[in-house]
């Protein structure tokens, strides 16, 4: 349980500062200057630690984790820096996969509150400034810092880091970062900084030349992992990876879903960047870390197995591209009938979503406890206009009760949809 001082400051931070996750657009700050005035007041922790910073619209998150897990297993004391969270929001400032100190997140804001008074900064940008401030004071060897949304405008991007990694760009907060493909990959393209060498994991061709013409301006070496890397899936989650041809390793990470095959490949050429970089990383510990991703950082809800007969998997994949993946690796399953546990928030349009999901599946619409939520009837009004079918339980967990009261050994649960669905599951 939380201390009650540790549980004050949170219920002070969520009242206080505008949140993203829950309110959406309003919480965004068009630049970094708080971040800028935050950091400053603390010192310029940020300078004090070598970092990689990781951005894209799907895999960052697996990405940073897999690349955190590494540096851990190679013995380097590891920083990770994630948004958002699913339980508890220490799981957003971690070394070698311990959360922050209680103790820490309360000292923090109580010797900050007179510049959340003068600056008026959001919640994220005060999550930037504590993790900083916190690898910095513990001495960190490196931390991984994943961006919070786009790159350029950023809280996170006041770092300049060792390496950055850009993991994909697809369709996502069109509102905040354009509306074309190219348009957001220029905002991503924001973390590439003069010098630092930047990694892309995936070819797009419709994204390709903005990083390439910013890696230019900067300076910046660029390499694309898959023209490196070619990652074959074996079976269930044991991956062959070819290195230019030439077989280079087997992994089976624990960190579940076909899609990472997108992810191990960028994993490793920014693992051989560092290594140029003077980084003493072993091929064992590459191996291990992906291998041992979850437990060595915590991630959850990466088609996360949370039972069987029924099985019930849940995942966070929420936009159209994260949703095609997942139900690509649905099809690989075998199951009498699909239950579809689903809820989405209500400032994206659903539609491009909604028209990637079974009809043959039967749907509980739910929505998570938060503003941006959208409503449950709404949402299965929605559906229902893409053939799909099922009730209206507004309640997470009693929704994934009632699928799971309806379902038969030999079905398949999913929930999914919305993070903050995954959020809310009780047993995560």
């Amino acid at each position: 349980m939380p201390s009650g001082d540790y549980q004050t400051t949170l219920d002070y931070l969520y009242a206080v500062l505008p949140m993203y996750q829950r309110v959406g657009a309003k919480a965004y700050k068009k630049d970094i200057d708080n971040t800028v005035r935050l950091c400053a007041a603390l010192g310029d922790p940020h300078l004090r630690f070598r970092s990689i910073h990781v951005a894209g619209t799907n895999g960052k998150g697996s990405t940073s984790h897999m690349l955190a897990s590494i540096l851990q297993e190679s013995g380097y004391k590891t920083g990770l820096y994630t948004s958002p969270h699913l339980k508890d929001f220490r799981e957003r400032i971690r070394i070698n996969g311990v959360p922050v100190d209680e103790a820490f997140v309360v000292d923090f804001v109580k010797s900050i509150k007179p510049q959340i008074a003068a600056i008026q900064p959001s919640f994220f940008e005060i999550t930037v400034a504590m993790a900083f401030s916190y690898f910095a004071s513990e001495a960190v060897d490196v931390a991984v810092i994943e961006v919070g949304l786009g790159g350029r405008l950023d809280s996170t991007n006041i770092i300049t880091p060792e390496l950055s990694v850009i993991t994909n760009i697809a369709f996502d907060h069109m509102d905040l970062l354009g509306s074309t493909l190219p348009e957001i990959a220029a905002e991503k393209a924001g973390i590439i900084k003069r010098g630092v060498p930047v990694v892309i994991s995936e070819t797009q061709e419709e994204v390709s030349p903005v990083f390439e013409r910013k890696a230019s301006v900067e300076n910046s070496h660029i390499v694309f992992a898959d023209k490196v890397y070619n990652v074959v899936r074996e079976d269930d989650n044991q991956f062959l990876i070819r290195r230019e041809g030439v077989e280079w390793m087997r992994v089976r990470p624990n960190l579940q879903g076909v899609y990472q095959q997108k992810n191990i490949g960028g994993v490793l050429m920014a693992i051989e960047e560092l290594i140029k970089k003077g980084f003493l990383i072993p091929r064992e510990c590459a191996v291990d870390g992906i291998n041992h991703t979850v437990e060595n950082t915590g991630l959850k809800g990466r088609w996360q197995v949370l039972s069987n007969s029924p099985a019930v998997v849940c995942d966070t994949a929420h936009n159209e591209a994260g949703v095609r993946e997942v139900m690509k690796q649905l099809a690989n399953y075998h199951f009498r009938q699909l239950y579809m546990v689903w809820g989405m928030v209500g400032d994206k349009d659903p539609d491009a979503v909604l028209a990637l999901l079974p009809q043959a599946a039967y749907y509980v619409f739910c929505q998570a406890r938060i503003p941006r939520a959208m409503d449950a009837h709404e949402l299965a009004l929605k559906a229902a206009s893409f053939g799909l079918r099922g009730e209206v339980i507004r309640d997470v967990n009693e929704a994934r009760r009632k699928a799971v009261s309806l379902a038969g050994q030999d079905d398949f649960i999913y929930i999914g949809g919305s993070t903050f669905v995954v959020a809310e599951l009780e047993d995560l």
